[in-house]
């Protein structure tokens, strides 16, 4: 079989998924690193071990597909977005990637914003103005190490240290990745004058923008090592949450796409640029006339994770050898599972993270509102995928507050594979949910893309009938109603807070500049 390669740069592993031109999949390979959290507020990874772990993903898929006989055609690209790395002239990585879950910058998105700025940003680039972005990021350098973001030769993301280890020239970033920094004018398609000063970098510290369909050249010592012919295509490919619809099928009008994995996000495919009135919504390009718009937010499967390692005993240490964390998860999920849709009048909100959409307030925390003597660890578990779900249902009213109607969702990621899960996000979303039969959305959205580079696949709608599904989860009319009337109490409860949770995150140890030393050496 011709396939394509596709590698998907996540934050915890990379994963290499060759597939053929239908959409069936050949091979899977993860590897895998850990993501530091070494002080408040930070969230980094080594940028070299993300580079290699690229070259290492291809090399193995490729060798697996070789041995099935098959012929790679492309090598095509996914990468997370909102990362920000200090690279030297040649790309390459000089100090640690810092992470969209770093929170440093949120007094820089603060001040940013203030004054009607941050939404004219937004209406510009596509970017919510948000601790989250390159924008922020650049703007905390400029306010603690003024000199090191000045000299440093060049600053980029995910994907531009990708490159530097499996491209043979050039400093490029595709337009996908570019449309999440906050710093790329969606409509002039430059780099934004008013973004740069902000950010206080200089437009030749950038990459060069090039579409995401761009063919380069892969590296001479990767293509042998992969077993690769030296003139493979490398397709320079996308950002993680475009392809992540394309790889379910989520491109046509009216079905969106929900991710549920560590973080989540709901996003549907249009036209052109969008800039929604309240600036609640962000808009990064998959291809150049094909655009997604939608929210993420910071927790999903994570806040799960916390409740297992905070109130189930025996929860709170690694997994022990052959353990694994994800079976320890389920266990608990299914125990949650045991109370009443609503939590008996329990309400979480889920911001271990702080939250992003559809408010974008940095400073944001967790909480829990209405606890009584009567609930139990079900009740918390239970709650806290409720919060969760309902945060995803307040950004799909806010599709719906911009004339976009969905009639499907198309879900994907680890927390799908839980009833609870998916049963709680149709009914909050009020919409039936499909689980695509393969878990490799973002990577086969790749593929996809890849296959779209070379002309194999001209219409990229014809992606939803290659993507086979293997079930559909239906609402639950009274909890579909119940979770209707509880959602304008969280929205209340959220924003009535805020003002003390950020207060708080200002008491907190300020941070201190963790690349500094790297950068300098």
């Amino acid at each position: 079989m011709d396939v394509v390669i596709g590698i998907d740069t996540g934050t915890t592993a990379t994963k290499g998924v060759a597939a053929g031109a239908d959409g069936s999949v050949r091979a899977v390979v993860s590897v895998h690193y850990p993501l530091s959290v070494p002080g408040p507020g930070r969230a980094e990874l080594d940028a070299a071990r993300l580079r290699d772990a690229a070259v290492e993903a291809l090399v193995k898929v490729a060798q697996e597909v070789r041995g099935k006989g098959d012929h790679v055609r492309a090598v095509s690209l996914s990468a997370f977005l909102h990362g920000l790395a200090p690279l030297n002239a040649d790309g390459s990585p000089r100090g640690p990637l810092i992470t969209w879950a770093d929170n440093r910058s949120a007094g820089q998105a603060r001040e940013i914003g203030d004054g009607g700025r941050g939404k004219e940003l937004q209406a510009r680039t596509g970017t919510p103005v948000h601790p989250m972005a390159p924008l922020a990021k650049l703007a905390w350098w400029r306010s603690s190490d003024p000199a090191t973001l000045r000299d440093t030769p060049r600053w980029g993301g995910v994907k531009e240290v990708v490159l530097s280890g499996l491209a043979r020239e050039g400093f490029v970033v595709d337009l996908s990745l570019a449309s999440g920094t906050g710093l790329y004018g969606l409509h002039e398609r430059r780099w934004d004058p008013e973004a740069l000063d902000l950010a206080g970098v200089r437009a030749e510290q950038l990459a060069e923008v090039v579409p995401t369909t761009t063919v380069l050249a892969l590296h001479p010592d990767v293509a042998k090592a992969a077993g690769l012919a030296p003139d493979t295509p490398l397709v320079i490919g996308a950002a993680d949450g475009p392809l992540a619809n394309l790889g379910v099928g989520a491109t046509p009008a009216g079905v969106a796409a929900v991710s549920l994995g560590t973080s989540g996000a709901l996003r549907t495919v249009v036209d052109r640029p969008v800039a929604d009135k309240g600036g609640r919504l962000f808009c990064y390009a998959l291809t150049e006339d094909r655009w997604v718009l939608g929210g993420a937010i910071n927790n999903a499967g994570s806040v799960v994770r916390w409740a297992g390692q905070t109130m189930a005993e025996g929860f709170d240490r690694p997994p022990a050898e052959g353990e694994d964390a994800d079976v320890r998860d389920a266990a608990l999920l299914v125990e949650a599972a045991g109370a009443p849709a609503g939590s008996e009048g329990l309400l979480c909100l889920p911001y271990l993270l702080g939250e992003r959409a559809p408010w974008w307030k940095g400073g944001m925390r967790g909480a829990y509102l209405g606890l009584r003597r009567e609930h139990g660890r079900a009740h918390l578990v239970r709650a806290a995928v409720e919060g969760v779900c309902q945060q995803l249902a307040l950004v799909r009213d806010t599709f719906a507050d911009e004339g976009i109607e969905m009639r499907e969702v198309r879900a994907t990621g680890g927390a799908v594979a839980s009833e609870l899960w998916t049963e709680t996000l149709a009914s909050a979303l009020d919409l039936p949910v499909a689980i695509a039969d393969t878990p490799e959305g973002t990577a086969l959205g790749a593929v996809l893309l890849g296959f779209h580079a070379l002309g194999d696949l001209p219409d990229l709608d014809r992606a939803a009938a290659l993507v086979d599904i293997s079930e559909h989860t239906a609402p639950d009319p009274e909890d579909a109603a119940l979770y209707k009337r509880l959602r304008p109490l969280i929205e209340r409860s959220a924003l009535a807070v805020t003002d003390v949770l950020t207060e708080l995150d200002r008491l907190a140890p300020e941070p201190l500049p963790s690349t500094e030393k790297a950068v300098g050496a």
